[in-house]
């Protein structure tokens, strides 16, 4: 149906039921059928009386005066996500960041078609069905803007995780080649002293992030990455090879806790699991890199080219820092009026609008409040935290897990695997090779699975399979079974970590503890993953030293271990089903706000908005059926002389 034929058919209508577009981002925001609607604000808006409060927090605050808000359900579904979407970019949130979009979306399609008036069943179905995708579309409207702020934030920060999981792999290779004749000790503790760092640093990004801001921090990682890189390429015994290990594996520690801070504020929060996963697969791919680049270069006169990766690499970060922007997160906690912050949110956001800005702005102070805890109360913040019994088994299945994580044994393939390979495969680099290849892809199985398991059972297929895994490679080893099981169930292993025992210690907290308690659950899991991947590090020299074949049974100790915990104690932690988040929305949101339909602007549902609707809907049915209907991803041309 043309413009005309519409215009026709609601008459004098038509004008009422059409919004203005007055810029390209509305007009690529909208969809066939919110152009007929006129956008989720003509479905009403939820006013907030002067008490609102959602959870005890403010649900919206007028930035620039002091009358009680009035929201489009796009608006108050976006406030949402701020509140309850970590400002961390976490791999696997995206579930979380759907299920909310969506949950908000039924609920305020229900308010909207309980405001109708003289609406049968079938009717009822079909407005509550397309408000429903009107407000879900706007509301993930900003998973369609990305901005060159945005994309150099992204590539920075991205790089400094590529540079963590190059310097995982990089030791793997060439122990033989540099400095030979070192003592096995000293080579652990080079291996072991990346661990070393890692945790000084984890706890010291989080302050220097407060302190100096998000791009400040980020540009000290940098820097930090640059002298380790540098003093690792010129050194001269293998002392300094240990000392410029424990530099790096301090800006690792850093980087671990800076980047997904910086990303996680930086982008909206439709993007946050997004972008946790993409640096998730910067670290692997590094892996990977480091893997192929031994090849030419893990030589007597090649091996310094390794270590000066991260310097040329950390160098090109240096360039492009120029054109970073500051967190508007951090600026607006230190001043709610910054005109910065307000900048830097328009660019980011693409915005041409003060107004939209605002909202915005408003959007960072209302999630603020809720996620913010002052740094003189973390202690009684962790009190509180393991006072409450579902907490507490949140937190200390967190910790089990990540020591799990590490006491798995997972880095000591990926620092020793070479070693390990040598007697069962001819060129033992080619297997270290292999895993590194299996490690990425396993990173986007992952992410596939993550959609539609459950944490627990994705940790008891991990820790499981890994245990079997363990079991076949000690056969092997003991002439058992035929050598090249070995290498097949150490990748096996590297994909059952992947799937499992890899990303979900991280994700329990993003996904489930509240907001206010993410950050120092973070922290916690944070120290504990480095102290326990320290351990991994230095052991495991002398595990395959001195017990040879066996070197893998105390990682299928902790592996069955784990397995028993998950099975019998940890909860299933996938999150609130689409139904109770609903629920739990209807109730924090009943006393404090006020669901207003403007008949004015929207219209009442008469006969002849209910036979164009029909008309329209029958139209779109045909379109689905053909795999024509575009879903509301074409943008609207405003010379075209169809919607």
């Amino acid at each position: 149906m043309t413009r005309e034929e519409k215009k026709k058919l609601l008459g004098d209508r038509y004008e009422k039921y059409t919004i203005p577009i007055d810029s390209e981002l509305a007009r690529s925001a909208r969809s066939h059928s919110a152009g007929m609607l006129g956008g989720s604000s003509s479905l009403g808006n939820f006013r907030v009386t002067g008490d609102a409060t959602a959870g005890g927090l403010t649900k919206a605050i007028s930035v620039s005066g002091s009358s009680p808000a009035t929201l489009t359900p796009s608006e108050l579904g976006r406030q949402e996500l701020y509140t309850q979407v970590p400002f961390q970019a976490v791999f696997g949130l995206q579930r979380k960041e759907r299920e909310i979009s969506k949950a908000f979306a039924n609920y305020a399609a229900d308010l909207d078609v309980a405001s109708a008036k003289d609406l049968s069943d079938k009717e009822k179905s079909l407005r509550q069905s397309q408000a429903s995708m009107i407000i879900l579309d706007e509301i993930e409207f900003d998973a369609q803007v990305v901005t060159t702020p945005l994309v150099f934030a992204i590539i920075v920060a991205s790089t400094c995780q590529f540079l963590v999981g190059y310097n995982t792999g990089v030791m793997n290779a060439p122990e033989k080649v540099v400095f030979p004749g070192h003592s096995t000790t000293a080579w652990a503790m080079a291996v072991a002293a990346f661990a070393v760092g890692g945790p000084f640093g984890a706890a010291l990004g989080g302050k220097m992030a407060d302190q100096r801001g998000r791009r400040g921090a980020m540009l000290i990682d940098v820097w930090i990455f640059l002298f380790g890189g540098l003093l690792q390429t010129i050194a001269q015994d293998i002392l300094t090879i240990i000392i410029a290990r424990l530099i790096i594996g301090f800006a690792s520690g850093y980087s671990s806790t800076v980047v997904p801070i910086y990303l996680g504020e930086m982008a909206p929060p439709t993007l946050r699991g997004t972008l946790g996963t993409l640096t998730q697969f910067c670290l692997v791919i590094g892996i990977l890199i480091a893997d192929l680049m031994a090849f030419p270069f893990a030589t007597e006169g090649g091996w310094r080219v390794l270590f000066a990766v991260t310097m040329i690499v950390a160098i090109l970060q240096l360039l492009m820092s120029p054109f970073l922007l500051e967190s508007p997160r951090w600026l607006l906690n230190r001043d709610p009026s910054s005109l910065r912050a307000r900048y830097i949110i328009k660019r980011l956001r693409g915005l041409r609008d003060e107004h939209q800005v605002e909202q915005e702005v408003g959007n960072f102070i209302i999630g603020e409040t809720a996620q913010h805890q002052d740094e003189g109360t973390q202690a009684s913040i962790l009190k509180e935290l393991w006072a409450h019994p579902k907490r507490r088994t949140l937190l200390l299945s967190s910790l089990v897990l990540q020591m799990g994580q590490q006491l798995s044994g997972i880095n000591a393939v990926f620092y020793y695997s070479t070693s390990f390979f040598e007697g069962i495969i001819s060129n033992p680099l080619i297997g270290t090779t292999i895993i590194g290849a299996v490690n990425v892809a396993a990173t986007y199985v992952a992410l596939l699975l993550m959609d539609s398991c459950g944490r627990k059972s994705l940790i008891l297929w991990s820790s499981g399979g890994m245990f079997l895994s363990c079991i076949v490679v000690v056969l092997s080893l003991l002439g058992f079974l035929n050598n090249i099981l070995a290498l097949v169930a150490v990748n096996v292993y590297v994909c059952c970590f992947e799937i499992g025992l890899g990303p979900i210690p991280w994700l329990i907290v993003a996904e489930v503890i509240e907001g206010k308690y993410v950050a120092i659950a973070m922290s916690l899991c944070s120290q504990l993953n480095w102290a326990c991947n320290f351990v991994v590090g230095m052991v495991f020299p002398y595990l395959n030293l001195y017990l040879g074949p066996y070197s893998f049974v105390p990682f299928a100790f902790v592996l069955g271990f784990v397995f028993f915990y998950a099975l019998f104690i940890l909860p299933e932690t996938q999150g609130k089903t689409p139904e109770e988040l609903v629920a739990e929305m209807a109730r924090r949101n009943s006393q404090s706000m006020v669901y207003e339909v403007n008949e004015d602007e929207a219209g009442a549902i008469d006969l002849e908005w209910r036979k164009a609707m029909e008309q329209l809907m029958k139209e779109e049915q045909a379109q689905m059926n053909k795999g024509t209907y575009d879903y509301g991803f074409q943008p609207i041309d405003s010379n075209s002389h169809n919607f």
